[in-house]
């Protein structure tokens, strides 16, 4: 099960403690059927919306989980200009990639269109510095491409070495 279907499972939980109380309360029995039909109602709602929010990119501001972390990898961005910057990002320690949307930016879009092209050219990846953060520091970029991986050691071949004798010369 998936951390989503946990928080399913408490909502579901918390519906039922609710109905419960509902229907053994002191109220008129009109009362205690619209409650206990509330509560089935949202069971379903409450699914269904639940399926549609994980389909959806989560505004880059709303992360809660992995706030603090410095550096993730872009696998893939989508600019929309005038709306929103969406990017699928590929945190540390996390299985799976992440749908985030970035407020529209000009300068955000060409840095990121930049780093993507650098990236592509030298066979690298694009990184994004600090996703997370509210404030964005103008002195370092916010997209950049890795830089490529240094070259293989070189083998030296280990013969057996060359001995030079000294020649006996006659004195």
């Amino acid at each position: 099960m998936t951390v989503t279907t946990y928080w399913f499972v408490i909502a579901t939980a918390l519906a039922a403690a609710l109905a419960s109380i509902a229907i053994w309360s002191p109220r008129s029995l009109k009362l205690k059927v619209a409650a206990l039909l509330c509560a089935t109602a949202f069971l379903p709602i409450g699914y269904f919306s639940l399926n549609d929010i994980l389909s959806r990119p989560k505004p880059v501001l709303l992360e809660t989980v992995h706030r603090d972390i410095e550096q993730v990898q872009v696998i893939s961005s989508l600019m929309k200009e005038d709306e929103a910057i969406y990017l699928w990002l590929q945190i540390p320690e996390v299985d799976e990639p992440r749908s985030y949307r970035l407020p529209w930016s000009d300068e955000t879009a060409k840095e990121l269109h930049k780093a993507m092209q650098e990236a592509e050219h030298d066979g690298t990846e694009v990184k994004m510095n600090k996703p997370f953060e509210k404030t964005i520091d103008n002195q370092q970029p916010v997209f950049y491409a890795a830089p490529p991986p240094p070259p293989p050691e070189k083998q030296i071949a280990e013969d057996k070495p060359i001995l030079f004798k000294a020649a006996k010369n006659d004195q």
